[in-house]
């Protein structure tokens, strides 16, 4: 698995140093983009059916993962 979809640094690639300050400043940013990268790594492990999960539950990843780049969004345009 060489290369994740909807990895952070790719989709944001203009915030990639304010990614990398608050990762360093800011606890609960680390925490959120750790959490991020865990969950989006499961989606695309369900993806490529190495992971087989109920449809039920791949939706709820998708889910999780949007939410968590809405708040990494929102804390990285402030």
């Amino acid at each position: 698995m060489s290369n994740t979809p909807h990895d952070l640094y790719e989709d944001f690639p203009e915030k990639t140093d304010a990614i990398h300050a608050l990762k360093a400043s800011n606890a609960h940013f680390a925490r959120l983009v750790d959490e991020y990268h865990a969950v989006n790594r499961a989606v695309h492990r369900a993806e490529t059916r190495v992971d087989v999960l109920s449809s039920e539950h791949e939706t709820e990843l998708r889910q999780t993962r949007m939410r968590l780049k809405d708040d990494i969004w929102r804390m990285l345009a402030a």
